[in-house]
């Protein structure tokens, strides 16, 4: 392997962006934006996009792209945590329709801003590898067939193979409301969208507390109008948010080009990205250039919510992720993996992502995807704008506008939890594996406590 971490294989593909200037002392302004990940810069886009002559500065702490918007798997897919289950019925159909939406919204941006970032439209396909994945993936296609306008397909074991080969599989699930992406040319195309704009980000800028009308850092205080929180997986690092949410870890790894006799051998010619029905679930996407890029959870939380620098990732995660990679696609073992990588997702402690914005302090936050906000993120962006600017939308009366989880657990509690849940994650896959059809107890018991489950 030639790489470990440095942010991201996406990065060191592109190289890493020379660093924009940092704050350079206080500043006034009328949106300051905490955060230059994608919620951040859609939040910016939309916002300049709707009212011009707005003051707006994005704070970042490192560079544009440097969090789970330069690192995650490059799935624009149509997923929101939280939904029917979490809001209803009705509430949670408009909420998907606004996310399948969201897919063809952020491919028209990328047109029309000129932003190549290997956007393919190819749908999205869960994998089924024994019978008790088989019955959870019939029952969520029951649950979403039973939804007016549904587009989700139901295929067989002969269908999926014809679409892409994984070992074991014995059905899927697909839908077309996905696209493959490239995550940093995304990250990197939006920051230069946005600046087009006349909105200027301040790189190296960490921002400790945010509080209203103030986004306070080391090089100075930023006063603002509204100040909007879109730091995902680093919100423990601010003042008085250590509790907010959880940063997950998720960690990737790339193999080298595959040969074209390889490809041939997978039979995946198309742009559907891959998952499956698991507990400790995987994700992978075919890259523009011939790779497999396949992620899954590595080490699951850092006692103490603490985070990596560079994205570095232990040897043991790489050797599970390596051989699942090659379970899934015995023809890809011939075929060297090359760089690895990990990020931090934010978890809320229902599992639900949020947006809102308070008018009387100007306070507003984004974020909680759980690992689906390639997307989701695009969605929030729009919404805050609508939110900041009180546009009398249909995106301001969608059920998460508002919705707050109840914080996490203190330490060591928090740690202990994520560790007893995810073991059980883990014992109940190697359970199934043997060929029970049934979905195992452990797991739904580790489902109720961890959030997921109500």
């Amino acid at each position: 392997m030639t790489g470990n971490g440095g942010v991201s294989f996406w990065w060191q593909q592109l190289g890493l962006p020379v660093p924009r200037p940092a704050l350079p002392g206080d500043l006034d302004v009328d949106v300051a934006i905490v955060g230059a990940g994608y919620t951040g810069l859609w939040a910016a886009y939309y916002l300049k996009t709707l009212q011009p002559d707005l003051r707006v500065a994005v704070l970042e702490r490192r560079f544009a792209g440097f969090g789970a918007s330069g690192r995650n798997g490059g799935w624009l897919t149509n997923s929101v945590t939280g939904g029917r289950e979490q809001y209803g019925a009705d509430a949670g159909a408009r909420q998907q329709r606004a996310m399948n939406e969201t897919v063809a919204e952020v491919v028209r941006v990328a047109a029309a801003e000129g932003i190549d970032a290997d956007i393919r439209v190819g749908g999205e396909l869960n994998v089924a590898r024994g019978p008790a994945q088989q019955a959870r993936l019939e029952a969520w296609f029951r649950s979403e067939a039973a939804q007016p306008h549904t587009d989700v397909e139901l295929w067989g074991p002969r269908q999926t193979a014809d679409h892409v080969r994984v070992d074991g599989a014995t059905g899927g699930i697909w839908h077309p409301h996905c696209a493959r992406i490239h995550p940093a040319k995304l990250a990197r195309g939006l920051a230069a969208a946005v600046e087009r704009l006349g909105v200027t980000i301040y790189e190296d800028t960490a921002v400790t507390a945010i509080s209203a009308g103030r986004a306070e850092t080391a090089r100075g205080t930023v006063r603002a109008g509204h100040v909007l929180r879109a730091t995902e997986g680093f919100t423990p690092d601010l003042r008085g948010e250590h509790r907010t949410w959880l940063p997950m870890n998720s960690s990737l790894v790339v193999t080298a080009p595959l040969p074209a006799s390889v490809w041939d051998e997978i039979g995946w010619s198309d742009a559907a990205t891959l998952g499956d029905m698991a507990h400790v679930y995987m994700y992978a996407q075919r890259t523009a250039d011939g790779r497999i890029a396949f992620g899954g959870r590595g080490v699951p939380y850092r006692f103490g919510s603490r985070v990596d620098g560079d994205g570095r990732t232990q040897e043991r995660t790489i050797r599970s992720l390596t051989a699942l990679l090659r379970d899934f696609f015995p023809a890809a073992a011939r075929v060297p993996v090359e760089h690895a990588w990990s990020g931090v997702l934010g978890v809320p402690r229902d599992w639900a992502a949020t947006v809102g914005h308070d008018p009387a302090t100007g306070l507003g936050w984004a974020g909680g995807y759980v690992g689906t906000g390639v997307a989701t993120t695009n969605l929030a962006g729009r919404t805050l704008a609508d939110l900041v600017l009180r546009r009398d939308t249909d995106l301001v009366a969608l059920p998460w506008v508002g919705h707050r989880a109840r914080r996490w657990e203190p330490e060591p509690l928090r740690w202990l939890a994520v560790q007893a849940i995810y073991g059980a994650y883990h014992w109940a896959d190697r359970v199934e594996a043997r060929g029970t059809a049934r979905t195992a107890s452990v797991a739904r018991v580790a489902d109720w406590i961890s959030g997921r489950g109500h």
